[in-house]
């Protein structure tokens, strides 16, 4: 009885001794897999974890980590531009009483003195830069330093530096400057903005209000934002980290310490902060910079056509069923694509074996192509698929612009194109609007009474140059095509403004 008392109470601490082992085993496991309790919250790095994969161009950082690595690669730029006075004569610019001999005589030229204005005055800005090259190159906007008589440069550390302008290019608002010195200044390493995603953590890094150094949190919210109206060649990342006034010319950093982009505006109802930020892509700036500071200018690559947006109307008439390429409107003769056999009509679908989204897209890659460089097109014409190489050109400094002119005497049609009034286009009327010599149509004098004409967004001083395809030369061609147009018919319309050709569609609904 006593044996059977002695074993039962073995068998319970044997049993409790392996039921605590079974727990001490179960937390080093869980702490090794990383198992957590429910409701626990994740760690940075499991929140990390779950963001996309990037391609592996280097290991991820803390955000501590990353100010750390790059903050001191960015500066803080103060320019000094001088202001001129318009005006002459010894008022400074002031209103013609003060010029007056009578009104000095009367009342001596000492009391003038007084309201004299100095002919020019200087105005300083504060911006924000980064070092891209341990040499001393520093990227930063256009605009910060944008007819700058003296520009300063100030590091991490306080030392000031006397920056020299290498080179700037207004249409994508970025600009090089240098700084002279020791070969090893602390600089930052570009990122590849082509790899970005929505919702990817970024820090803003610059100098908002003349606080340097300040570091700011978002995420990507937009990328290829175009149509701002900041620049020219617009392609811009948008943020959601605070960029407020001195923030511009600063970095855009990724979550591995990598510039992936130039901060450069905001948009903003108050002066201030409101959650919508712009950036210049790394790949663009670098392109820029990499241009400005071999030749002191840019040289963008030239494609030769005049490219527009396929909206769902004119999808249906080329038949695009998704709505992206770009649709050619135009080949100018003797171009790279006149040479390549591109046409009037043909809708770009890839460039260089990546797919065109949009027309500002396509812009960007043709500008950023090295002059000379073959590239390879994947073109839809009739609904089929086809290859052309085009061998890429120097952009011409001026293209042709037109401009509108006096209105002309209006021809009525009572047809589809009801409201739209034309006149033929004689040696006078090209003369008025200063239009090429060559072009031939019909000009647009008046839209008025049908609103699917005025929907379509045709103006006066347009051009209509092809109908349904047709090619309009004169008047008796756009009466013979328009009287045999059906009313319940989508027609397509080519039209020339302002220099470039592009296609209209004018509803029947």
């Amino acid at each position: 009885m006593v044996l059977r008392e002695s074993q039962g109470r073995n068998r319970v601490i044997l049993s409790g001794l392996l039921i605590l082992m079974g727990i001490v085993i179960g937390v080093v496991v869980s702490t090794h897999l990383d198992w957590l309790p429910f409701g626990q919250a994740e760690s940075e790095d499991q929140i990390r974890s779950a963001l996309p994969s990037f391609p592996p161009n280097g290991p991820e950082l803390s955000f501590m980590e990353i100010s750390k690595t790059v903050t001191p690669a960015v500066v803080n730029i103060s320019s000094t531009r001088v202001i001129k006075r318009p005006g002459g004569g010894g008022g400074g610019g002031q209103a013609p009483l003060f010029d007056d001999p009578f009104f000095r005589r009367f009342f001596g030229d000492e009391f003038f003195r007084q309201f004299q204005m100095p002919r020019q005055h200087q105005e300083q800005s504060l911006g924000s830069g980064v070092i891209v090259d341990p040499e001393g190159y520093i990227v930063t906007n256009n605009h910060v330093v944008e007819q700058a008589s003296e520009i300063k440069v100030f590091l991490s550390n306080r030392q000031e530096y006397k920056g020299k302008l290498v080179g700037s290019d207004p249409k994508s608002d970025v600009a090089v400057i240098k700084i002279e010195g020791k070969n090893d200044f602390p600089s930052a390493v570009w990122g590849n903005s082509d790899f970005l995603q929505v919702g990817e953590y970024v820090l803003a890094i610059g100098n908002p209000f003349g606080l340097n150094q300040t570091v700011t949190m978002g995420i990507i919210s937009a990328v290829g934002r175009a149509n701002v109206g900041i620049a020219d060649y617009e392609d811009f990342i948008q943020t959601d980290a605070a960029i407020n006034p001195g923030n511009s010319g600063g970095a855009l950093v990724n979550i591995r310490g990598e510039v992936i982009g130039i901060n450069t505006a905001i948009f903003t109802r108050s002066g201030g902060y409101q959650g919508i930020g712009f950036a210049v892509p790394s790949n663009m700036a670098q392109s820029v910079m990499n241009s400005l500071i071999k030749t002191g200018k840019v040289v963008r690559g030239w494609l030769g056509v005049s490219i527009q947006e396929i909206s769902p109307e004119l999808g249906k008439q080329f038949g695009v069923e998704e709505l992206k390429g770009a649709l050619v409107s135009d080949v100018f003769p003797d171009s790279p694509a006149h040479d390549a056999g591109l046409e009037r009509g043909d809708v770009i679908l890839e460039y260089q074996e990546k797919i065109v989204k949009s027309v500002s897209q396509l812009r960007n890659m043709v500008a950023q192509t090295t002059v000379g460089t073959k590239v390879e097109l994947k073109v839809l014409r009739d609904q089929k698929e086809k290859i052309f190489k085009v061998k890429i050109g120097d952009l011409p400094k001026d293209l042709t612009e037109a401009r509108l002119g006096e209105e002309v005497v209006p021809e009525e049609m009572d047809n589809v194109l009801n409201g739209l009034e034309v006149q033929e286009l004689a040696a006078d009327i090209i003369r008025q609007l200063d239009l090429p010599k060559e072009i031939q149509g019909v000009v647009v004098s008046n839209v008025t009474g049908d609103t699917r004409v005025e929907r379509s967004g045709l103006q006066r001083g347009d051009v209509i140059q092809e109908i349904d395809r047709k090619k309009i030369r004169s008047m008796k061609d756009y009466q013979k095509v328009v009287s045999s147009l059906k009313k319940d018919k989508t027609i397509l319309l080519l039209v020339f403004r302002e220099g470039r050709t592009f296609f209209v569609t004018v509803s029947s609904e």
